[in-house]
């Protein structure tokens, strides 16, 4: 009997307790792509590989450095003049 339950936008589902049962085929599926875990009928968790998590932290990472890079080509005015300048709105409603 095929343990997958259903596959919904290219990743395979599995209910809680067939995941369980058999880990060792969750963990070969979710090495060429994501894996939902059900719960009830309801998505509970998504599983990735190692190198799709860390590819999608790179794109993370790129996603903020490039804000970063951002703000600071539009004027960020940092984090001691940040502080400052809070300090002194504070001072201003007391």
């Amino acid at each position: 009997m095929d343990i997958i339950a259903k596959k919904v936008n290219d990743m395979q589902i599995f209910a809680a307790g067939e995941a369980k049962n058999s880990f060792g085929k969750v963990l070969d599926t979710v090495q060429k792509e994501p894996v939902v875990i059900e719960k009830k009928g309801r998505a509970v968790a998504v599983m990735l590989s190692i190198d799709e998590y860390q590819r999608l932290q790179n794109l993370e990472d790129n996603y903020w450095g490039e804000k970063a890079y951002q703000a600071k080509q539009e004027g960020y005015i940092g984090n001691k003049e940040s502080s400052e300048l809070l300090m002194e709105l504070l001072n201003e409603k007391s």
